[in-house]
């Protein structure tokens, strides 16, 4: 079996590839082009990173036009470095 494993502060994460075709209200197709991407990813792997502020399994806010894209397996993922993550998606309750 093979993995991926980053290496000199980089980070794994696995990205959603939403690829549903989109319409206006009035039916008007809205290209894949026009459609604004989330920096959104979910950390699958990560190098040794000194007092990191993430952990695997948790998903991050990235930013815009970061990393590098890459296929592998039949699964996307994006290598970014880690001091291109802007935050940490946390689930709170509700008060």
């Amino acid at each position: 079996m093979n993995e991926l494993q980053p290496v000199n502060q980089n980070v794994l994460l696995e990205i959603a590839d939403d690829k549903k075709e989109q319409k206006t209200v009035s039916g008007i197709i809205i290209p894949d082009s026009a459609i604004e991407k989330q920096n959104v990813g979910k950390v699958i792997a990560m190098s040794n990173i000194e007092n990191a502020e993430i952990a695997v399994g948790d998903k991050v806010l990235y930013k815009e036009l970061s990393g590098t894209e890459t296929e592998f397996e039949g699964e996307k993922y994006l290598l970014i470095q880690y001091s291109e993550i802007m935050a940490k998606i946390v689930e709170t309750d509700k008060i």
